[in-house]
């Protein structure tokens, strides 16, 4: 018996089928090492007084108190320039020991997040795509 057209064609297009499947390129594999830039932050830390900026300034404003006037006048002057020197020089000790981190949230293509700190600002953008080389965040 002869096969009919119909058949033939049916044949013929699941062949080229088959053939077209052996060409495509396998899917492409999700990369763990990759992802995108969901979120930028500042972080700023307030530093801490250890005490000695307060001492310091204590010492320096009572000695510029000290100066003023005569008497009792001179005394509470004194007392008045320690307080405000200790206050000053625990507020400049604080402000010397404060830090800013840059954060840089990353959403890998696995499906887990991960946070990179750095000291200095950086030109990352949310929706930047990057890569994790390393260790560290690399542009793709």
């Amino acid at each position: 018996m002869k096969p009919s057209r119909r058949t033939l064609s049916t044949v013929a297009t699941a062949a080229l089928f088959a053939a077209a499947i052996a060409f495509v390129p396998p899917a492409l594999a999700k990369c763990d090492n990759c992802g995108t830039v969901t979120d930028v932050r500042t972080i700023k830390k307030e530093g801490e007084g250890s005490g000695v900026g307060a001492v310091a300034g204590g010492v320096l404003g009572g000695v510029l108190g000290h100066q003023v006037g005569s008497g009792r006048g001179n005394t509470a002057a004194t007392i008045v320039g320690a307080g405000a020197g200790a206050y000053a020089g625990h507020q400049v000790e604080k402000s010397q020991k404060a830090t800013t981190t840059y954060q840089v949230v990353v959403k890998l293509e696995n499906g887990k997040s991960r946070t990179f700190n750095f000291s200095k600002a950086t030109s990352y953008r949310a929706g930047d795509k990057v890569k994790v080389v390393d260790g560290k965040l690399t542009r793709e």
